[in-house]
């Protein structure tokens, strides 16, 4: 039954988020609130960090991250064959359709109102990695002190990364592996 459940979860995901993998966080995070024993909200940030470093498309490897940690191996397939299987039913679709109908003007006008979502949808996502990355809201609930909002390292490590990518010009054209190598590293000596 969790694998069937993984699959429809992820099939929505993959059916509605249009933009890329970025846009599939907010469904994550949503995922995580109706589904706690797969994942927390907390989690979801090593997610994120794991998907990013590592080679293919983050919802893919989100998907399989959450597969992999509920169900094993054949979590781990099912979750992930659930985010793709949308996105190849719609392809070929629509590869199907648009021979005939591309030089369509509803069709065109389709495409281009996709636009905005897929970028709402990424505003949202950025949104979400900043809120779970940076700021330490359940430590203020907890204490009630406004400096516990932050979280003074992370902070600290984005305004470092900042600079070195904007700033200090003989770090501004490194490769971005090597800043991603290099947070990592700082993640592990700091204990992030």
């Amino acid at each position: 039954m969790t694998l069937l459940l993984l699959f429809f979860e992820f099939f929505k995901t993959g059916l509605f988020a249009v933009g890329g993998g970025m846009a599939t966080l907010p469904f994550l995070y949503d995922m995580s609130a109706r589904h706690p024993e797969w994942f927390s909200a907390a989690q979801l940030a090593d997610m994120i960090a794991v998907s990013e470093s590592t080679p293919g498309p983050i919802g893919v490897n989100m998907a399989t991250y959450v597969g992999f940690e509920t169900s094993g191996v054949p979590g781990a397939l099912v979750a992930t064959l659930g985010l793709v299987t949308p996105s190849v039913i719609v392809i070929l679709i629509v590869a199907r359709m648009l021979k005939a109908f591309r030089s369509n003007k509803t069709v065109d006008a389709v495409f281009y109102g996709l636009r905005p979502c897929s970028v709402g949808l990424i505003a949202a996502a950025g949104i979400l990695v900043v809120k779970i990355a940076l700021f330490r809201f359940d430590a203020y609930a907890a204490s009630g002190i406004f400096t516990d909002i932050f979280n003074w390292k992370a902070l600290a490590l984005a305004a470092v990364l900042l600079v070195l990518t904007r700033v200090v010009k003989a770090t501004k054209k490194l490769h971005p592996v090597v800043f991603i190598l290099a947070s990592a590293a700082a993640g592990v000596l700091f204990s992030f």
